[in-house]
């Protein structure tokens, strides 16, 4: 196996972020969220693997393994949305089928939004037993993760709210999308519990 050390951290990444670069929208500010929570899932999983001593810290391993492969498909979803909801947007004004395609793909848009952000909350669970079990010799490293996934949390919250609001701009109505209103507050009580999570780590470090 190749050590990490010997990857350039441009390898993989380079091509990724100047696509984001790009005034494009695909990917677009979902996808850096999902990108975000991977981030957060990783530093996490390393925390937990250097607390090897506290079984509540290694169990939180496989479970952030799954989170960050989930968050990496989400990121790929999402780029495949902000493509549509583009070509949605860019459609001439006089389009009499405009308006009904900005607000299906601004409502789907919304929804795989929703998909990143349901990854980050259900990391919660594991950022606070990291917060008690972690070693506490990198909690400077559990801090980033923390800032990561509280970024993350906040981002996905903003786009399903930004999408919901051009979809009800095009006709969507309160009733067809209060389920995703519902997520993206649930994202925003996350995202502060997590900045919660971040002051007492950055106090230790005082």
């Amino acid at each position: 196996m190749q050590d990490s050390a010997d990857i350039p951290a441009s390898t993989p990444m380079d091509d990724w972020f100047d696509a984001l670069s790009r005034p494009t929208g695909s990917p677009g500010g979902g996808s850096a969220s999902g990108v975000m929570l991977a981030i957060a899932a990783s530093l996490m999983s390393m925390v937990g693997g250097y607390s090897d001593d506290d079984p509540r810290a290694s169990q939180c391993v496989d479970r952030l393994a799954r989170r960050r492969a989930e968050a990496l498909r989400a990121v790929e979803a999402d780029g495949v949305v902000s493509a549509s909801f583009g070509a949605a947007l860019a459609l001439p004004t006089d389009d009499a089928s405009r308006d009904e395609r900005v607000r299906e793909a601004a409502v789907e848009a919304a929804r795989s939004a929703a998909v990143v952000g349901a990854i980050g909350v259900r990391m919660l669970r594991d950022v606070a037993v990291l917060v008690d079990a972690g070693n506490p010799h990198i909690a400077v490293d559990l801090a980033v993760a923390a800032e990561a996934l509280r970024a993350g949390l906040a981002g996905a919250s903003m786009n399903v709210r930004a999408n919901l609001q051009i979809a009800r701009r095009h006709g969507s109505s309160d009733a067809e999308v209060a389920d995703l209103g519902a997520e993206s507050e649930r994202m925003a009580d996350a995202a502060r519990e997590v900045a919660l999570i971040v002051e007492e780590l950055s106090s230790r470090l005082d």
